[in-house]
């Protein structure tokens, strides 16, 4: 049986990133991934995403990007082969086509990985596996007719992959606006359930959005400056797109082209699904958010005398979304298939050890779980607004390789 100092368990951005900052302390660690390097990013992404961060913003520890369009955004495709090159840079150990059926306790205090190509020991287990893991899809989803055509955006890769037909996108962040407007372009009859959602432009005064929240420090703020955790862990996700064009899409822009706003599924039997009547109060939450982001910029600007470096403030106009429906026959309306942009939950079936609280998450503080020598990296809002992304997992990832290294100090005095 092999005995390692660290077993990291994935090799996606906190995978890759933990495994440099182990490799630039020398300690000795081994890269678990069920399949190759960014695997999620070639097998579960559809064939037109792109990050909703700019290039710049494509930062992991000792790496940055150098290509020729830093204000661009990448496709997954490029980001892929970017990681893959990353990972080769300074010779990750990884074990590719290694699936991990169980982590448990060791009876040495250390920990006992198990997978489909053997058992492996290790005094640290850091777990990278990431936030956005499984698709979440509503239990009363199981209610619908089984000739309605159901998929998630990890399933889904274009238009034609559909059945012919209407299609009623489910959520209305980042990636149920992209795929409504994508589908929609294609001819298909689109509605949209919209739930909670944070509308911002891509460019606001000129410059990229992310480029004022940086300046802003909003990405930087930590779990702990916001004083209320549970109000910071359920904070809307972003409403925005990626693309070359720098063009924003959002609820108005759709409604423009054509689809069909509606409030948020609530319940769905045979052909029919139901809606809450909360479209109204949903636009106008989403729109105070985005007057509250923008009244920042201003303020940032004026405090600092950039406006003659800017353009002028242009915010953009309220959503005044036409009255949707409470309840829709899917089959009446020609809609044959339903795509749950529902957000993604995370699962552990392999983790035999008492470190998830209640919800099923993670018990951990800036990636230290309660049991000795059990890490995580990657969770949304482990210590920054952007700990999940690819921007922000590296400073984390720097801290835990930090507290193991301690740790491994300590115990070997």
């Amino acid at each position: 049986m092999p005995t390692v100092e660290t077993i990291v368990i994935g090799a996606g951005q906190a995978g890759l990133a933990m495994s440099r900052c182990l490799t630039d302390a020398d300690r000795e660690h081994v890269v678990f991934e069920r399949g190759h390097v960014a695997e999620r990013w070639t097998s579960e992404r559809w064939d037109s995403l792109r990050l909703l961060t700019p290039n710049w913003m494509t930062r992991l520890p000792g790496w940055s990007y150098d290509g020729p369009d830093p204000a661009g955004y990448m496709t997954a495709a490029e980001l892929a082969r970017r990681f893959q090159a990353y990972a080769r840079s300074f010779s990750a150990p990884v074990e590719h086509a290694t699936t991990v059926s169980a982590l448990t306790a060791a009876s040495d205090g250390g920990y006992r990985v198990s997978s489909d190509r053997g058992t492996w020991t290790a005094a640290n287990v850091v777990i990278a596996t990431g936030w956005c893991d499984r698709p979440h899809v509503p239990a009363f989803a199981s209610g619908l007719d089984a000739a309605i055509h159901q998929t998630t955006p990890s399933a889904y890769r274009n238009p034609a992959q559909l059945p012919d037909g209407g299609v009623l996108v489910v959520g209305a962040s980042a990636t149920g606006v992209q795929l409504a407007h994508e589908l929609r372009g294609a001819g298909r009859d689109v509605v949209l359930a919209v739930g909670d959602h944070t509308r911002l432009p891509r460019r606001y005064r000129g410059m990229d959005i992310y480029w004022w929240l940086d300046r802003l420090g909003v990405l930087d703020k930590t779990i702990d400056a916001l004083g209320d955790r549970a109000r910071a862990m359920s904070e809307p996700s972003l409403q925005l797109i990626g693309r070359p064009t720098n063009e924003s899409v959002d609820l108005a822009t759709l409604q423009a082209a054509g689809i069909r706003l509606a409030g948020r599924v609530v319940n769905a039997s045979g052909t029919a699904v139901r809606f809450a009547d909360d479209l109204a109060a949903t636009t106008a939450a989403a729109d105070a958010r985005l007057r509250r982001v923008v009244a920042a910029i201003d303020h940032y600007v004026d405090s600092r005398g950039l406006a003659a470096e800017v353009l002028a403030p242009v915010v953009p106009s309220p959503v005044h979304p036409t009255p949707g429906p409470e309840r829709l026959d899917l089959r009446a309306a020609g809609i044959t298939s339903v795509l749950w942009a529902t957000g993604f939950r995370r699962s552990y079936p392999w983790l035999r050890l008492p470190a998830l609280d209640r919800r099923g998450e993670l018990r951990h503080d800036r990636g230290v779980t309660p049991l000795p020598g059990l890490y995580v990296l990657g969770q949304r809002f482990q210590h920054r607004r952007n700990s999940h992304m690819i921007d922000g997992v590296g400073r984390d990832a720097v801290y835990v390789a930090e507290h193991l290294s301690a740790r491994l100090a300590t115990s070997a005095a």
